[in-house]
């Protein structure tokens, strides 16, 4: 092989690879501009918004209606309105099992049991 033909494809891979550094810095900065330029606008929503209850704050029945124009509009599923979480103490507490149930420990029984 000439030196003249392997001095040109050791200048062209170096190029290719300089080419693709480049290329890839601009990608990462471009995600980073990106990046930083949403977190500091949720940053400003964030502050327009507070953290305590307001008395303008939007209730959670016309939350549900901007997530449902916001679903239909892109052509996603609408889920049903599930019906309001009731917490642990209201809910109906399963009964104490006996000291013989939990002493046996076979397959079938665990299974049962925690249905």
């Amino acid at each position: 092989m000439p030196s003249g033909e392997f001095e040109s494809a050791a200048a062209s891979f170096r190029r290719l690879g300089q080419d693709a550094v480049t290329h890839s810095r601009r990608v990462a900065g471009n995600a980073l501009a990106r990046s930083r330029r949403r977190h500091s606008e949720n940053a400003e929503l964030l502050k327009q918004s507070g953290r305590g209850a307001k008395s303008g704050d939007p209730t959670p029945g016309t939350l549900r209606a901007a997530a449902e124009r916001f679903r239909r509009a892109r052509g996603l599923a609408v889920p049903a309105v599930p019906d309001p979480v009731t917490s642990r103490s209201q809910s109906s507490a399963r009964s104490p099992r006996s000291g013989e149930d939990d002493e046996d420990f076979s397959q079938m029984r665990i299974m049962q049991r925690d249905r």
